[in-house]
């Protein structure tokens, strides 16, 4: 977490070095981005029922004190993510979650934009001194099989680059369970692209391990 009077407006030298003293309290919340596209901003379900507020009751109810921030855009792509990390990277961020890439596959965009893009995002937050959990995709095989290693590689290759936790995929809560098939028409909105509130939930769950993971690093 970055210095932890960050937030505390200057008093005088006097009064913070009693504060350092004689009482430390709490640790303040981690403030958590979430940049993302329609995924992370909850398209199609009630503002409560969304990926970053069953996040935050999921936290809550493990006793991590997290806030998480909302950055996500419906229809935005790596580029568009990109284009509005810096005014995401506010002083009060500890912590982001980087869920993008869906829109670029919808568009067959070139996958070595998108890894420049991703890459711009996690050079931004280095340099912001802020933690990341990178949140990945599979790309279909539609595209051809040389297509998909270049679109799949590029979350963990980075990730690694950077040194940042990596979660392999944002729909792996609902794509890994025994009836894929069958999981699509219970999890998914009638769209087949984004997960309804029970859908959430079983993402939520399967990441949110990796979310504490990442709490414990912005602190």
């Amino acid at each position: 977490m970055k210095h932890l009077f960050s937030r505390v407006p200057l008093l005088g030298y006097g009064v913070l070095a009693l504060g350092l003293n004689l009482f430390a309290g709490p640790a303040p919340a981690v403030t958590i981005a979430a940049l993302g596209d329609s995924l992370t901003q909850g398209y199609g379900l009630p503002p409560e029922e969304g990926f970053v507020p069953q996040m935050e009751r999921w936290l809550s109810a493990r006793g991590a004190e997290a806030v998480l921030i909302n950055a996500g855009v419906s229809g935005d792509t790596t580029a568009g993510g990109l284009s509005r990390v810096g005014w995401t990277l506010v002083s009060e961020v500890d912590a982001m979650i980087v869920a993008l890439g869906g829109n670029d596959l919808l568009r067959g965009l070139d996958p070595a934009a998108s890894r420049a893009n991703l890459d711009g995002i996690l050079k931004a937050a280095q340099d912001a001194d802020v933690a990341v959990l990178l949140v990945g995709l599979s790309a279909p095989g539609n595209y051809g099989p040389a297509y998909k290693a270049a679109f799949d590689a590029m979350y963990p290759d980075l990730a690694a680059r950077y040194g940042v936790l990596y979660f392999d995929n944002f729909l792996k809560g609902i794509s890994n369970l025994p009836d894929r098939e069958g999981a699509m028409r219970v999890y998914m909105q009638p769209d087949g692209i984004h997960p309804n509130a029970k859908g959430v939930a079983l993402i939520v769950e399967a990441m949110g391990p990796k979310v504490l993971e990442l709490i414990d690093r912005a602190e």
